[in-house]
């Protein structure tokens, strides 16, 4: 479960180099077809998934299950479903002998839906009829990154200061593939249950790490600024508000909790310097860091765009409307047009603040903005001779939805 996730390709990725067949399952299967892996597209919040006649024709001869599945942000109903419902079910599914792996996450001690949710996730896995062990990794890093470690190169990535919250606590990244690996360790050896920290043998502070980040993208040292934990609080509340990711109110509280693990013996891996050192940073690693916030800025930049033109098409006097669409259209086929162009450019707004379904919505607004450019033309063609560039300025528009929908391609 969870196969898709950041952790979860890594995963699977280890499994098969191990010997094992995994059946991957995940919300969006497509990508991880294409790489050969056997799949099964389940969406954990779906009622259907909760029962354990879902799972009952894929768990019956499982040998094991890896739980990798998790949010950090959601509603109730969500948080239940992903941490709770989904994985009863599947866990009633399994023959009796297959063991079970759960990655679970230091700091779930701390009084947020998260910490609270991930201990209902690991009370649900303790009292399944099969062996289990789980596993809380802290700070999980790799060679490509997602949510909280893209954010991290994010930072480190900023030109004239580095900003990091809370920059003296305490952190011991471990490598993603380094975490795959204990699991595959697990489902060779005897369950042992746990919990079980797991994490990297170097404890830096969060300053010194997003410090070797950026040493290791090879950019001059810069100073960094801490940002006051109050005012990560405020971002976490903007973030929530705006779904802008791994800023949020979730993600706020739970890096105040503070998210060093402890590792045993058998669950210590290499430090943060050993696992940087093994691999140059490339272009695509410094693109991917300074495109990183950059990619919510065009999203709300657009919403910006569409809220004023709709408010615009739907407030102006109509004489304004009309004065501004000089063509042979009737004036009140003109008007109407008008208005309804606000409208669709208010719900084109609304979709990009609300961040819903923001790969399809891109395609959307190329689509408005193409059908606008086009029926303008045919209309009064005389439009691309304005000197303020009425209608040549939809280029470059376009171009940027395009890089927008790039950008929205997270996994």
């Amino acid at each position: 479960m969870g196969a898709d996730g950041f952790i979860g390709r890594h995963i699977a990725i280890a499994l098969r180099a191990a010997g094992y067949g995994p059946v991957c399952v995940a919300r969006r299967v497509s990508a991880l077809a294409a790489q050969g892996f056997e799949v099964l597209r389940a969406d954990l919040t779906d009622p259907a998934t909760n029962e354990a006649g879902f799972w009952a024709p894929h768990a019956a001869d499982a040998v094991a299950v890896v739980n990798a599945a998790g949010l950090l942000d959601a509603t109730e109903a969500a948080f239940e479903a992903v941490h709770v419902a989904a994985p009863r079910a599947l866990y009633a599914a399994l023959n009796k002998d297959a063991q079970i792996v759960l990655i679970s996450a230091v700091g779930i001690e701390a009084d947020t839906p998260f910490g609270r949710w991930r201990r209902e996730g690991e009370a649900v896995a303790r009292a399944a009829p099969c062996p289990v062990t789980i596993l809380r990794p802290g700070l999980v890093m790799g060679e490509t990154s997602y949510g909280g470690t893209s954010l991290l190169r994010a930072l480190a990535a900023m030109p004239l200061v580095t900003p990091v919250v809370a920059g003296g606590q305490a952190v011991n990244p471990m490598h993603a593939g380094d975490l795959a690996a204990l699991v595959v360790r697990s489902l060779e050896g005897p369950p042992d249950g746990g919990p079980h920290d797991a994490g990297g043998s170097e404890t830096v502070t969060q300053a010194e790490l997003v410090q070797r980040l950026r040493a290791w993208m090879g950019q001059r040292p810069v100073p960094v600024l801490d940002v006051p934990v109050r005012a990560a609080r405020a971002l976490g509340r903007v973030g929530s508000a705006l779904k802008l990711g791994p800023i949020s109110r979730n993600a706020a509280a739970q890096l105040e909790a503070g998210i060093e693990s402890r590792p045993g013996p058998e669950t210590v891996t290499r430090g943060v310097s050993d696992f940087l050192a093994a691999r140059p940073a490339g272009t695509q690693d410094l693109w991917q860091a300074r495109l990183y916030l950059l990619k919510p800025a065009v999203r709300l930049g657009l919403a910006v765009l569409w809220l004023v033109s709709g408010l615009l098409g739907l407030l102006l006097p109509a004489e304004t409307v009309l004065g501004a669409a000089d063509t042979a259209l009737p004036d009140g086929m003109a008007l109407a047009l008008g208005r309804l162009g606000g409208l669709v450019d208010l719900a084109i707004a609304g979709a990009l603040l609300a961040a819903w379904r923001l790969r399809l919505m891109a395609w959307v607004q190329m689509a408005v903005v193409a059908g606008y450019t086009v029926a303008l033309t045919l209309l009064d063609p005389s439009l691309w001779l304005d000197p303020f560039g009425a209608l040549l300025k939809n280029l470059p528009v376009l171009l940027l939805l395009l890089v927008h929908r790039v950008l929205e391609e997270e996994r």
